[in-house]
């Protein structure tokens, strides 16, 4: 190729190159989206974690719902009340203080408690067991299957396994969530962090007492004492089994005392 047309070439591509240079900086200019300074501040502040426990895809889905409106700027459960307050600023708005929550496994039936129906050797995986005839081993359908899927799920290392069921590190845990939708069998639930006393009822078998005992000794009978005796009618037994109303608990551990089985935990600070 003769040096004119080695020159020529170079030309046309130079040319070419400054021609879409100047269209992507028109582009640019032209279909631009304006972010909001608020937005970005707000960014800046939430923890980065991308950890989806306030209901939006990631920390930058939040911090744009907070400056439209659609959402209070108390939502993200891993900063709590030092973040929220921070946002209020941004946002000209107070902080409302929210209630601190944390994860609880609503069963007890450890190795020692609870009973086997066999021995598996599948896939170790919670979710999978799902298919599996009877729910797997454990001859409770309702209990913890302890292969740890909530585990994997915590970004946070605030859950583990210990002697067959799921555990939770109250301080480490930051309620985002993730472990209550990892769960298949709706075992976890989240329950406020304990200012003083939080009490939970740690089973969801709702079989009637004698079936209840029959595949493990650290199940709700549904005898009805912690109602009797709750001075706030703070909890009731619906469908055999307790539920605590923790709106109108306030920690006196009453039930915790009177349930014979010893299934209602109290969680202190």
């Amino acid at each position: 190729m003769s040096v004119t047309g080695i020159l020529l070439a170079t030309a046309i591509v130079g040319a070419t190159g400054c021609l879409i240079g100047f269209f992507l900086c028109f582009s640019s200019e032209k279909f631009k989206v304006e972010v909001d300074e608020r937005e970005t501040g707000i960014l800046e502040v939430l923890p980065g974690n991308n950890c989806g426990g306030c209901g939006y895809a990631g920390c930058s889905g939040l911090a744009a719902a907070i400056v439209k409106g659609e959402a209070p700027v108390n939502q993200c459960p891993v900063g709590g009340d030092p973040v929220a307050a921070k946002i209020g600023e941004i946002m000209g708005v107070s902080a409302d203080a929210g209630t601190k929550m944390m994860a609880f496994v609503k069963c007890a039936g450890t190795c020692e408690q609870a009973k086997d129906k066999y021995e598996y050797t599948g896939v170790p995986s919670c979710k999978a067991l799902a298919g599996v005839p009877g729910g797997g081993p454990k001859a409770c359908s309702f209990g913890c299957l302890g292969f740890g899927d909530c585990v994997s799920a915590c970004p946070f290392d605030a859950i583990h396994i210990v002697d067959g069921i799921a555990k939770v590190d109250k301080d480490a845990c930051k309620a985002c969530g993730k472990c209550v939708d990892a769960c298949p069998r709706g075992m976890i639930e989240l329950v406020p962090y304990p200012v003083r006393k939080t009490v939970a009822v740690a089973c969801k078998n709702e079989h009637k007492g004698k079936a209840v005992m029959d595949v493990c000794q650290a199940g709700c009978i549904g005898c009805g004492l912690c109602e009797k005796n709750c001075p706030k009618d703070a909890i009731h037994v619906e469908n055999n089994i307790a539920y605590i109303n923790q709106e109108k608990c306030v920690g006196c551990t009453i039930c915790a005392q009177k349930c014979p089985k010893k299934v209602i935990s109290v969680i202190e600070k």
